[in-house]
């Protein structure tokens, strides 16, 4: 009976319980819409706030950094070789100023009439030159002695967007003299831009733009947007933040969708930045925050329902389930680390919630750990890239591994070749002599850092006094004051061979995470070392082409003068000395007029060539003139060629000259007039005796006897063969020009050549010639023909000028490789002056002192070119009184005959 009636409380008792629970489940519901409405309103509030506040820092740092570039060129217009436009003065200012100013791409100087007469860096795209008086900014600074900020605009110079901040400079007296600027690179402010940015959350989609006073966008989180007209994006916004309005604002975009947009001016330099992103984003927060409060009331109403049924199974059991997800899962939630931090006195609990407790405190720290580990190797990457002087980026990063991973001493070692052994490229707390004075041997097995070297694996020991392999190094571990260490190799292909070390003054063992990060820094390290490396390299070979470019000008053959816009000499080659008689010392930086002045004053004919330069400077194009010059004893024909020098818009930027020696054509046209001369002459005299005695032979009124006719008849005869061997002469020496000339070597012995050529020779030299040849004169693989012609040809010569009987010799000789024949005479030689000449096309003596006779003056430079298709050469012998000619010919026959054998005029 008690428990049947028990029942019915029981019931009841739940019934009541669940009144009890639906007024309480009621009043709850009611508190939290009043919650959910007021922290709503709270939270939009505050994002309102947080966006106006990152606007108004965002301001704050765009004025100081617009107000640094400000002073930066305020500064800059007081030095003296800004004032004074001093170019060497003005490298070493902008170098320094760009060295420490990473926003700054370009600082120049204008005149007073906005000419650009300098910029750093200089580089390839070059404005010198180019007028800017045309910008607002120049225009501006005509009326003003302040510092000002320019409008965005695409820099003709670099070809990127800038912003200029601009000096006027005026003198004492008030006279205007020109600007200094700098460029600041806006993509310089889109980085920053986009930095901030992206350190928001995925979700959280923020837009960061500054304008400037024209409205257009001079900084974007968005590259693709610098330099548009804010105007045609947000007009109504660009005008209030223009007029110096600071406010939030919920407005429509063109896409139809809805934001919140922050704007804030900066007074200062008349800008304004507008922080921007969706609403929907933007309170997200708030929306999530009510559909969790509804869901979550839901779920209450719901589960009360059911709670008292299942709290004895469902309690246990979801803990359980939650704690084994909380060793397996890192929680989501913003505030996750407060909640943890008010967990202390939950630790200490031997159930469910203990565990859990101490699941969530471990996952907090190894998050914690992790993001350190990333945060230090993101600072280390920023070192590698941020320089190429691999000693400061090697410091950096043994800072941050001895930081983050808590060793005491930390090494690089690499090759280093002229001691053969590994050296310690970067330390930190090494001892000083242990840094300075070790040498790791490359060969020693022991050695940790080798065996890492060697087998690409991490090498530790962990503890020196007990490692068996580490006893030879066992006492200079102690010295330096180490019980431990790990060795890594540097993963380099482009350097040395290196390696990371690590070291700890009490025993231990690193752990595998530790090793994967010891690894990452090693890597960093390898690219430090290698950039270093690949740029040396590249500019080792950038120096290379510019020495190879360097020796192709100076050994040009013609003199090359390079000028500056201005008419001042930056540039000669040798050549130019060589043909004016003018180092480059003394023209170097001087006005061209130096050189026209040089020019004109040893020219034939000055005044004319005066006029002719004259002419040519005032004209466009490539121009030439040609001048005969005298300096000294030498006397020249140069040509002279003006060129314009543009860049790649074709602007004028300078101009060119080329000074060539065209002396060589002037001779060969003397020599074509002597060959006309000459030919005409000898053709004229046998032709004339021929054609005198067949008339003479033809005449109808006298009768000949036999005695004369023969007489007529063998002149005739006589007059043909020379005329035939005139024409002979003429087609050998074009062959020869030409480097025609065929040659077909035979055996053939020399006596009978020097037979045949002397009964050839026209006049003989058979009544006073001797034949001086060894017994033993080799056999001679020639064409007999051309020898002979070249014997007949010097024979001819000999008898012409050798004086009465006086003798002429032919003697041979011979050694391993030639047979040297020599033709020797006793008439009046030839003057030392002309023996340079004597084998040159058409040269003769006609002196009063030297030979005199006819002759087209192709007989020696025959000769030559028949000696030299042989392979053979032929020369004068000095001798106190007479002539000797000697030639060689090789001993082997000639198999293959050069293309070009023949040397013409010399």
């Amino acid at each position: 009976m008690a428990a049947s009636a028990s029942f019915p409380l029981r019931r009841d008792l739940g019934v009541q319980l669940l009144a009890l629970y639906a007024i309480f489940v009621i009043s709850v519901l009611a508190a939290a819409y009043i919650f959910v409405q007021s922290a709503t309103d709270q939270l939009e509030a505050d994002v309102g706030a947080s966006d106006l506040a990152l606007a108004h820092s965002i301001a704050q740092e765009t004025s100081t950094a617009m107000t640094s570039a400000l002073e930066a060129v305020y500064h800059l217009s007081i030095h003296r070789p800004v004032i004074e436009s001093d170019n060497a003065g003005m490298t070493r200012l902008f170098e320094n100023i760009m060295s420490v100013r990473q926003d700054i791409n370009l600082t120049y100087r204008l005149n007073a009439d906005g000419i650009m007469t300098f910029h750093y860096p200089i580089g390839p795209e070059s404005t010198v030159g180019v007028d800017f008086a045309f910008r607002p900014y120049f225009q501006q600074a005509l009326t003003t002695h302040e510092a000002l900020i320019s409008a965005g605009r695409i820099s003709p110079t670099t070809s990127q967007p800038v912003a200029t901040a601009v000096m006027p400079i005026w003198s004492a007296d008030d006279q205007f003299l020109g600007i200094v600027a700098t460029n600041i690179k806006l993509q310089f402010l889109s980085d920053t831009l986009r930095n901030i940015s992206t350190t928001s959350r995925e979700d959280q989609v923020v837009e960061i733009t500054i304008i400037d006073h024209d409205g257009k966008i001079v900084a974007h989180s968005s590259p693709d947007q610098l330099l548009r007209d804010a105007r045609e994006v947000m007009p109504e916004l660009t005008s209030a933040l223009l007029d110096g309005v600071s406010r939030n604002v919920i407005a429509t975009n063109a896409d139809k969708v809805e934001y919140l947009y922050s704007y804030v001016p900066i007074p200062s330099i008349d800008w304004g930045v507008i922080v921007s992103r969706p609403t929907v984003a933007a309170f997200a927060v708030p929306y999530a925050f009510q559909r969790g409060i509804f869901i979550v009331s839901a779920v209450f109403l719901c589960s009360g329902l059911l709670f008292w049924l299942a709290l004895s199974r469902r309690v246990i059991r979801p803990l359980e389930r939650l704690a084994e997800f909380s060793q397996n899962a890192m929680p989501g939630h913003a505030n996750a680390n407060d909640v943890v931090s008010g967990l202390a006195r939950l630790t200490a609990r031997t159930d469910q919630m203990g565990v859990l407790t101490r699941s969530v405190q471990r996952m907090q720290s190894a998050i914690e750990a992790r993001l350190n580990e990333l945060a230090t190797l993101l600072r280390t990457s920023t070192a590698v890239v941020s320089t190429l002087d691999s000693r400061v980026v090697l410091d950096r990063i043994l800072e941050q591994v001895e930081t983050l991973l808590n060793v005491h001493m930390s090494a690089i070692f690499a090759l280093d070749d002229e001691v053969s052994g590994f050296r310690a490229r970067a330390s930190r707390h090494l001892p000083a002599w242990y840094a300075e004075r070790i040498r790791i041997d490359p060969l020693d097995p022991n050695s940790a850092t080798m065996r890492a070297i060697r087998t690409g694996e991490p090498i530790q020991i962990v503890d020196t006094e007990t490692d068996p392999a580490y006893q030879s190094h066992r006492y200079r571990a102690r010295k330096a004051g180490y019980r431990s260490l790990l060795a890594i190799r540097l993963p380099i292909k482009h350097a040395d061979p290196a390696a990371l070390v690590v070291y700890r003054n009490e025993p231990y063992e690193y752990s595998e995470r530790e090793i994967r990060l010891l690894t990452s820094f090693a890597n960093h390290a390898a690219m430090a070392i290698e950039n270093a490396a690949l740029f040396a390299r590249s500019d080792m070979h950038l120096q290379e082409q510019t020495r190879r470019l360097e020796s192709l000008i100076q050994s040009m053959h013609d003199g090359l003068v390079l000028e500056d816009f201005g008419g001042k000499i930056i540039y000669v080659n040798r050549r130019v000395h060589e043909l004016l008689r003018l180092t480059a010392d003394s023209i170097l930086n001087k006005p061209i007029a130096i050189l026209v002045e040089a020019m004109v004053a040893h020219a034939d004919n000055a005044e004319t060539v005066a006029e002719q330069i004259a002419k040519m400077l005032d004209e466009k194009g490539i121009r030439q003139i040609e001048c005969s010059y005298v300096d000294g004893e030498a006397h020249r024909y140069l040509r002279l060629t003006l060129f314009d020098v543009t860049d790649a818009a074709d602007t004028l930027i300078g101009r060119g000259w080329i000074v060539q020696d065209i002396t060589q054509r002037y001779e060969v046209d003397r020599m074509k007039s002597n060959l006309i001369a000459t030919v005409s002459h000898e053709l004229r005299t046998p032709l004339a005796a021929i054609k005198g005695y067949a008339t003479t032979l033809l005449a109808d009124d006298v009768e000949w006897d036999s005695a004369s006719q023969r007489e007529f008849l063998t002149t005739i005869s006589l007059e043909s063969d020379r005329l035939n061997n005139l024409v002979h002469d003429l087609l050998d020496m074009s062959k020869i020009e030409a480097g025609t000339l065929v040659v077909t070597p035979t055996a053939c012995d020399l006596y009978p050549l020097v037979v045949s050529a002397a009964n050839h020779a026209m006049p003989s030299a058979n009544g006073r010639l001797r034949i001086d040849l060894p017994p033993d004169t080799p056999t001679l693989y020639a064409d007999a023909d051309r020898i002979e012609g070249v014997l007949r040809n010097l024979l001819e010569n000999s008898a012409k000028y050798a004086e009465g009987d006086t003798p002429i010799e032919v003697s041979a000789s011979y050694d391993a490789h030639d047979v040297i024949i020599r033709v020797i005479d006793q008439g009046p030689g030839i003057p030392l002056e002309h023996q340079e000449h004597i084998f040159q096309s058409f040269y003769r003596l006609d002196n009063g002192l030297t030979r005199k006779t006819a002759g087209a003056g192709l007989g020696l430079t025959i000769a030559r070119g028949f000696v030299q298709a042989h392979g053979g050469r032929i020369w004068l012998e000095p001798r106190e009184r007479g002539l000797c000619v000697a030639f060689s010919i090789p001993r082997s026959p000639v198999h293959e005959i050069p293309e070009e054998h023949g040397v013409g005029g010399g």
